[in-house]
């Protein structure tokens, strides 16, 4: 995973003389906020001789710059961790002129990977496929919200108007902010296809390429951080909140998955298999739908997600599969062939991408382990609780599936996966203690 086999010296002068004197070496903590540390250039052999400390705890700090108590953190005294730049991730900020961008693995005391780091979960997820002698390929898709201030210390929506389904140019953008992020992030090398105005006021999409899923979900983190940086460059919050608001619908992160052999083939599909899939195909998306109650912790991770649900909202409802059915959570689309894939759409775009492509990438390895076998398609407009089991309704309920699922833990890792469930029980616990606005306009004037 961290490759730096390349001589450091060539690599500082190939960037000097490109007018670089900043490498910006980050990695994503547990919900997939980018931290990290601006690195001079000249330092830059240091860093990845004795790695950059931060304390462990930077893995169990919440929003708001808590610390929670996990295992690991407070109660070993706040030790390090120590991140290594992987010289192999080294990438353009068109932004930030002067700067170029490094990932890093973060390791501990003793040399060895940090378990609850996500990157490392995604390369293990991939370690467990390359024993079936199989790879994910995956292809991300994430909306979000662009908002400006609205002068009361608030925010609205950027660019509202009415019906500005998929619209281009300024009606939905007046400033142009969409053209600007879609060129910085080809320039900054993260392989994007397209971006568009969504179907709400304000939202906005970004597809990224397929490639193989550490590297997919490299991308996906990347470009998350690298849209919330150009918005602020705007005077603009971006927001993946999966609902930030009541009257508008949330904010989907689909992932586009197909598996390949060792020979760089596409083995998902089979012209002469049922509804095209092959038998590995078949089970992949078996293996997707009976890990769905667990997948939803990862895919779905705060108590917000779960108001982006219900019928009728174009997100998952319901643990079934369609072929060409944007009402099913997985979605066959009709290309067959090199193409054939499953899209899962069952996440919202908080998930932090490392750890919704590794939980899907896991169910899906799983589902091909133990041969699952697949239900019959949702025919039709989906939504129907008689006709397939429901997503878990809450964080909580999440949780608890997540927990019972013993197979998806032991392939992302037990302690990754305690120190996860520890860290978001202590976020439902704080939200439970919290007086929202609701329950006062509900209930202090009359009660």
């Amino acid at each position: 995973m961290n490759s730096n086999r390349q001589d450091v010296g060539a690599v500082i002068e190939q960037l000097r003389s490109q007018d670089v004197d900043v490498v910006r070496v980050s990695y994503s903590d547990m919900i997939g906020i980018d931290r990290g540390r601006d690195v001079l250039l000249d330092e830059l052999p240091g860093a990845l001789g004795h790695g950059l400390p931060f304390s462990r705890c930077i893995y169990h700090t919440t929003p708001m710059g808590d610390c929670i108590p996990i295992q690991g953190g407070m109660e070993d005294g706040l030790p390090d961790i120590h991140v290594r730049p992987d010289l192999s991730t080294l990438a353009p900020l068109p932004w930030e002129p002067g700067a170029v961008s490094c990932l890093g693995d973060t390791f501990l005391a003793d040399g060895t990977l940090a378990p609850e780091s996500p990157r490392t979960v995604v390369s293990r997820v991939a370690e467990h496929l390359a024993q079936l002698n199989l790879q994910a390929i995956i292809g991300p898709e994430l909306e979000y919200f662009l908002c400006e201030s609205d002068g009361a210390g608030g925010y609205r929506r950027y660019g509202e108007g009415p019906g500005n389904v998929y619209v281009v140019g300024r009606k939905g953008d007046p400033n142009g902010v969409l053209l600007k992020t879609l060129r910085h992030l080809r320039e900054a090398g993260l392989r994007v296809t397209a971006a568009n105005h969504e179907f709400c006021a304000g939202q906005f999409e970004v597809n990224l390429n397929h490639s193989e899923l550490v590297d997919a979900a490299d991308r996906a983190f990347r470009m998350k951080s690298a849209v919330q940086e150009i918005a602020r460059h705007e005077g603009l919050l971006a927001t993946f909140m999966a609902k930030p608001f009541n009257d508008e619908g949330g904010s989907g992160f689909h992932l586009h998955l197909s598996l390949e052999n060792e020979s760089g083939d596409n083995v998902f599909g089979d012209a002469d298999g049922e509804h095209g899939l092959s038998e590995t195909g078949r089970h992949a998306v078996a293996g997707v739908l009976r890990h769905a109650p667990a997948l939803a912790a990862l895919a779905n991770p705060t108590i917000n997600s779960y108001k982006r649900f219900g019928p009728d909202t174009l997100a998952p409802w319901l643990i079934d599969w369609g072929l060409d059915n944007r009402s099913a959570m997985v979605r066959i689309p009709p290309d067959r062939g090199p193409g054939t894939r499953m899209e899962v759409r069952l996440g919202d775009a908080t998930a932090n991408p490392y750890l919704i492509i590794a939980g899907t990438a896991a169910a899906a390895y799983l589902g091909v382990r133990d041969k699952a076998e697949l239900t019959a398609p949702v025919e039709g407009y989906g939504y129907n609780p008689e006709a397939a089991p429901m997503l878990p309704p809450t964080l909580p309920a999440a949780l608890d599936a997540l927990e019972a699922d013993t197979a998806l833990t032991e392939v992302l890792g037990r302690y990754f996966v305690g120190s996860f469930l520890a860290y978001k029980r202590n976020e439902v616990e704080r939200f439970q203690r919290f007086v929202t606005d609701w329950e006062f306009r509900e209930y202090a004037y009359h009660l």
